[in-house]
C-alpha cells in the first residue's frame, strides 16, 4: 500500500462513521432516549467524547461502538417493517415487555453489554420473520 493510501485510510473510515454516529442520535431521538441511556447503549464513551459525537465532532469510533450502532440501526429499521405506523414503531421500546422481564426495550438496551443488544435485536427480527 501507498503512503498516500496509507494516509488516506482514516479520513474514508472517519466519513464513513459520522453519519453512523449522526443517525443513532436520531434514532435516540426518535426513541425518547436519555442522554445517560444512549451513552450507555454507546459502550459508555468518556463523556467529552459522547457529547463531541453528539455535537457532530466524530474523530474516530471504535469497532465496539460501531457494532452497537449495527445492532440499534437493525432494531430500528425492523420495527419500521413489523409496525406500519411509525409512531407505534418507535414508542415500541418505552412499552413494558414481558419477553424482558417487564422491562422496557430500551432499559434492556442500556443496560451496557452488546448481549442485550443482541437480545432485543433477537426479538424483534423473531417477530419480524413474517415479513422477511
Amino acid at each position: 500500500m501507498s503512503a498516500n493510501a496509507q494516509s488516506a485510510a482514516p479520513i474514508v473510515a472517519q466519513v464513513k462513521q459520522a453519519p453512523a454516529i449522526q443517525g443513532f442520535f436520531r434514532i435516540m431521538e426518535l426513541w425518547g432516549a436519555g442522554n445517560a441511556d444512549a451513552r450507555r447503549i454507546l459502550g459508555n464513551p468518556p463523556e467529552r467524547t459522547f457529547y463531541d459525537w453528539k455535537r457532530g465532532k466524530t474523530g474516530r469510533v471504535p469497532d465496539d461502538t460501531l457494532r452497537r450502532i449495527g445492532y440499534v440501526a437493525g432494531i430500528w429499521k425492523a420495527l419500521q417493517i413489523v409496525y406500519s405506523d411509525a409512531r407505534l414503531a418507535d414508542t415500541w421500546v418505552s412499552r413494558p415487555n414481558t419477553a424482558f422481564g417487564g422491562q422496557t426495550p430500551l432499559q434492556r438496551m442500556a443496560a451496557g453489554d452488546m448481549i442485550d443488544l443482541a437480545a432485543v435485536r433477537a426479538y424483534i427480527d423473531a417477530a419480524r420473520g413474517p415479513w422477511s
